[in-house]
């Protein structure tokens, strides 16, 4: 019985991704928001109930890809799709073009799953942080409509964000295989400040946080080669 445990967070993560895409096409981009995070709550737990049951499957790791394509790939392809909908230059092509992002994200899964150097990091930026940065735009648009109203802006995250996730950059995992600071304070210095970010800029602080993950992970990276040196 224990060993379906995971794989069912794991449907948990598709079933919350494919509610999410509905209310994304009803154009209420916040609450499909909502259930992003879901859904990383869910993928985040699968690979750690899996691991403390030591119940790992070759199915199981498929089936996460299958669900993170969906919550993770095609989620905020729809909601980019959206964004370019109700964007300063109308035109009934241009939001099609949000859809690179699942093109990518579909890309970067794939990689992953055949790349043996991402066992414990990871090469290229991942789908759950891509996709809370760009749900993460509706709510900033409260605030500042003009500038993620801009075609071109969110053409350039498109573009940015589609070639951050099959980079060869070095993103560290979140995962920790003990909690000492020596070896993981770079980690904790990133949930630090990104904890202080949210608590004052609320959704507004995401795109921080990204840069902050990507600049953080390049640190850490430089200073674990330098050591081996």
């Amino acid at each position: 019985m224990k060993k379906h445990i995971p794989n069912a967070i794991t449907c948990a993560n598709l079933f919350s991704g494919c509610v999410g895409i509905v209310f994304a096409f009803k154009g209420e981009l916040e609450i499909a928001a909502y259930f992003v995070l879901l859904s990383g709550v869910f993928d985040f737990f699968d690979g750690m109930v899996a691991r403390l049951l030591h119940v790992k499957s070759a199915i199981g790791k498929e089936l996460d890809s299958l669900a993170d394509m969906v919550s993770f790939g095609f989620l905020p392809g729809v909601v980019m799709f959206q964004l370019l909908k109700t964007s300063d230059y109308s035109s009934e092509y241009l939001p099609y073009l949000g859809f690179i992002i699942t093109v990518f994200s579909a890309l970067r899964l794939a990689k992953f799953n055949i790349d043996e150097r991402q066992t414990e990091e990871f090469i290229g930026l991942n789908t759950p942080m891509n996709t809370l940065f760009i749900v993460s735009l509706p709510f900033i648009a409260k605030d500042y409509p003009t500038v993620i109203g801009s075609s071109i802006l969110l053409l350039a995250i498109v573009a940015i964000t589609s070639f951050l996730l099959v980079s060869e950059i070095k993103i560290f995992s979140l995962k920790f295989s003990n909690m000492t600071w020596a070896k993981n304070k770079f980690k904790f210095i990133f949930l630090i400040l990104s904890a202080l970010l949210i608590a004052f800029l609320q959704f507004v602080a995401v795109p921080f946080v990204l840069v902050l993950y990507i600049a953080l992970s390049v640190l850490h990276f430089k200073n674990e080669s330098s050591k081996i040196k």
